[in-house]
């Protein structure tokens, strides 16, 4: 895989495949030995995660835990994921998965579909309502894993399945399939390149993990250029191809528009200077219909794969 822009990876998102490792390797001095690892990263965790509820408790009797600051600590990737850990985090699992579900309409509206939270039940299944043209598509399954399953693993990890329904499901008075968590990520424990029934390789680019907030990075993912940008903690790939000059993103830059919200984010082509809303699954804002081609996206902790044609895997 040839690159185009090389960031650093962060540390602190390999942590946790690195405490595996050691764990792992302690096992060669036996069963004793390992035990005694796992016993150690236990009790460390446990000892940080009594620290983290007493910091939040006393912020919260000083009233400095409001609703913005509750939201940042949400939003922030690492922080997140540290009170998900220690069951801190400040939205109940519904809210999370919803939020989840949120980040991933742009990639379903970008086919003509949606989907609707239905249910978060008490034994952890998570209900949807696939919509529009997703709604009795034969490709919906496929459709779900490739926008959903990244997003509801990251907010949601205690989720153990995904029920799917469709208006028909719902005339009938019958459910979707049921489709087990465990199947829904086996893809991302197999091999780079390895292809699925729905004809895309996911090919992992460790580079992207790196990537910062309001960067704009130039990949080939197999023989496919990509082009990622972040905002926030949020990712974004697309096919790197301007759909109006149909030139490579070579020098492009992301920004917010004028008078835009907060998160806005808004790609633009150097050579032809069109503008693409990167959180709307870049369609052009400049009025002739057209729009970027998005690439879905997952993330295992440590690592995040793009899934491309398997005509232009390696």
């Amino acid at each position: 895989m040839a690159q185009h822009d090389s960031p650093a990876v962060p540390d602190w998102r390999t942590a946790g495949e690195r405490i595996d490792t050691l764990i792992a390797a302690s096992g060669s001095g036996g069963a004793v030995a390992r035990e005694r690892s796992e016993e150690l990263v236990r009790v460390v965790a446990d000892f940080y995660g009594a620290g983290l509820e007493r910091l939040l408790d006393l912020v919260h009797e000083r009233g400095r835990l409001d609703d913005d600051v509750l939201a940042a600590l949400a939003d922030d990737e690492l922080v997140s994921g540290v009170l998900l850990v220690h069951g801190l985090h400040p939205y109940g699992v519904e809210t999370r998965v919803e939020r989840a579900l949120e980040s991933v309409r742009p990639y379903l509206g970008s086919h003509g579909g949606d989907v609707e939270l239905l249910a978060v039940t008490d034994e952890g299944t998570v209900r949807l309502r696939l919509l529009g043209s997703c709604d009795g598509c034969p490709s919906s399954s496929v459709t779900l894993k490739l926008a959903v399953q990244g997003a509801v693993e990251a907010a949601a990890p205690e989720i153990t399945s995904i029920e799917v329904e469709t208006a028909a499901d719902e005339g009938a008075g019958a459910t979707g399939p049921l489709v087990p968590v465990d199947s829904l990520f086996a893809r991302l424990h197999t091999e780079s390149g390895a292809v699925g029934d729905d004809g895309a390789s996911w090919e992992a680019v460790p580079e992207l993990s790196g990537l910062e907030s309001g960067a704009v990075a130039r990949f080939d993912v197999g023989r496919m250029p990509v082009v990622a940008c972040r905002v926030g903690t949020d990712l974004f790939a697309f096919e790197d191809r301007c759909a109006r000059c149909e030139q490579p993103f070579e020098g492009a830059t992301l920004a917010r528009r004028l008078g835009g919200p907060s998160g806005d984010a808004i790609l633009r082509c150097a050579g032809c200077r069109a503008h693409y809303d990167v959180r709307r699954a870049g369609i052009c804002l400049d009025g002739d219909g057209v729009h970027l081609a998005p690439l879905p996206l997952l993330s295992d902790g440590a690592a995040v794969s793009v899934s491309v044609p398997a005509a232009v895997a390696p």
